[in-house]
């Protein structure tokens, strides 16, 4: 797992069935209800119980804005750090010919048909700084100034080949808000 290196996982595993076999059940439960239970929203691809994540049912989100990242990590880490209150796009991933993911495995035929419908006006463009989040981004830009959409990219403050769930709130905030649109 992501951040749970060969010598955490093992500790982890001998604290369970060493010490805590009920905490073990547990999670092996939750985790199984949320295999089974949890989805991906109609709307924007978040992570979901519903049909409609939290935030595209939530009323008072500006729709006229439309902010296209990665991961759902990436939708909590700028809910946290910023007051943006449009809506998501989750693209579950970036543009990586190389691994076999093109623009319909990121589901850009959806983002697609929001475009189109004529309510979005602005793309903010939130992917990664990293040369697969850059080409993913070029991609976006083109594909909202086919609609005519403007299409902006968070810029400054978040370092070269960092991911934004680890980069602290501030440096979030500054380079959401610090966003430029993209030529």
């Amino acid at each position: 797992m992501p951040g749970v290196g060969r010598k955490s996982a093992q500790r982890i595993a001998f604290h369970l069935l060493e010490r805590d076999r009920n905490g073990a059940d547990e999670l092996s439960r939750a985790l199984s209800d949320a295999v089974k239970g949890i989805g991906h929203c109609v709307h924007c691809r978040m992570l979901t119980e519903y049909d409609a994540c939290n935030i595209c049912s939530a009323s008072g989100r500006d729709s006229k804005l439309l902010c296209a990242v990665e991961s759902p990590a990436d939708v909590m880490a700028v809910e946290d750090a910023t007051g943006y209150k449009g809506l998501y796009f989750v693209l579950m991933g970036h543009l990586s010919p190389l691994d076999g993911i093109g623009p319909d495995e990121l589901g850009m035929p959806a983002l697609e048909a929001r475009l189109r419908d004529g309510n979005v006006e602005e793309l903010i463009i939130a992917t990664n700084p990293t040369v697969e989040g850059d080409a993913t981004a070029h991609y976006l830009a083109d594909l909202a100034g086919k609609h005519e959409v403007q299409a902006s990219r968070i810029a400054h403050g978040v370092p070269l080949g960092g991911e934004l769930e680890y980069v602290d709130g501030g440096t979030l905030s500054h380079a959401f808000f610090g966003r430029r649109v993209v030529d």
